[in-house]
């Protein structure tokens, strides 16, 4: 493997990898807040859900990221190549990223207007 090509495969490995962790923490922090206001008498619940979509995007974005990185596709041969394939992308990478975290903001959207439909429909004993 040529030195121009491990200019694009470490280091894009590497901001994917961390890109994908601290972005899965954060929405996994942010979305159990979320999901116990949702489920406030179902913790357990709240917990699984986040937990699950959790996986989820870990098992989509780690995904997307190794596709992008298809030893074939990467044909740099001078260092100023490499970067530009690199900054390419992880620019590629950033969006599939934004796109996912709507689509977990979707998720979540979703989540509550079910929960707060199903209270609603819920008739009041007295």
């Amino acid at each position: 493997m040529s030195q121009s090509l491990m200019l694009v495969y470490l280091p894009y490995a590497v901001i994917a990898v961390t890109l994908t962790i601290w972005l899965a923490r954060t929405l996994s922090h942010h979305g159990e807040v979320f999901l116990r206001t949702v489920f406030p008498e179902q913790p357990e619940l709240a917990d699984a859900i986040n937990q699950l979509l959790v996986i989820g995007f870990y098992l989509v974005n780690l995904g997307w990221s190794l596709l992008l990185l298809r030893p074939g596709t990467l044909t740099a041969v001078t260092p100023t190549e490499a970067v530009s394939v690199l900054i390419t992308r992880l620019g590629t990478l950033l969006l599939l990223l934004g796109i996912a975290h709507l689509a977990n903001l979707y998720v979540f959207h979703r989540v509550r207007r079910g929960a707060v439909a199903a209270t609603s429909a819920t008739p009041a004993h007295g």
